[in-house]
């Protein structure tokens, strides 16, 4: 799929207090180690499983559900949906991931869509439906931690030899929203100093037509 805009940024959006209260929220309650890929569905790792998922992710997350977190957030995916000229059919946000990046921590290279849909007969929000918009904000103030770069990928980072990098220095600002079509490759750097914030959200819909 050719892209006009590969993402769509909203400096500051949200406000400074409430970014706040949403890490004081997170923080209140009881980080696990992030996983991704097949290892979600394992409660317990190997120790060969813990090395590699480390080295494709290594942060610690929690699910929020809360309306008031979604009420800030979803009109600007609507808008971006739109800004964008993606205008992706979708219906459905599933729980939000605040994420802790502490020193050293990172996400590498990864798209957060697969091939095709969510099988969950019994959930219609979920079944056969993918994910096709992805949300990041920023939760923290750029004086706060250094690197924790939000970086995005045109090209297949495993199978083109010429990568395509692209910054969001936008992403930095306490507040600011990026929005990007799921299928579209991002890392987050190495933290180097101090802590990273972040919420996460991913918009569903049925496969493109």
């Amino acid at each position: 799929m050719n892209l006009k805009h590969h993402f769509w940024v909203f400096p500051n959006a949200v406000p400074h207090k409430i970014c706040d209260e949403i890490i004081r929220y997170g923080t209140s309650q009881t980080l696990h180690m992030a996983k991704t890929g097949n290892y979600n569905t394992k409660d317990t790792l190997s120790k060969k499983e813990h090395r590699d998922l480390k080295k494709k992710r290594n942060s610690e997350i929690v699910w929020l559900n809360d309306p008031w977190i979604y009420k800030e957030i979803l009109p600007y995916v609507h808008q971006a949906n739109k800004n964008g000229e993606w205008n992706f059919k979708w219906d459905f946000s599933e729980s939000c991931q605040f994420t802790k990046y502490a020193l050293n921590q990172y996400y590498n290279w990864h798209c957060d869509s697969w091939p095709g849909g969510y099988n969950k007969p019994n959930d219609p929000n979920f079944h056969k439906k993918i994910r096709k918009l992805s949300v990041t904000v920023c939760l923290s103030d750029p004086k706060d931690y250094e690197g924790g770069d939000l970086q995005f990928n045109i090209n297949h980072p495993e199978l083109s030899k010429k990568q395509n990098i692209k910054n969001c220095p936008d992403s930095r600002y306490k507040g600011s929203i990026v929005i990007f079509p799921s299928f579209v490759y991002h890392r987050v750097t190495p933290v180097q100093k101090g802590t990273r914030y972040s919420l996460v959200i991913w918009n569903l819909g049925y496969p493109y037509e």
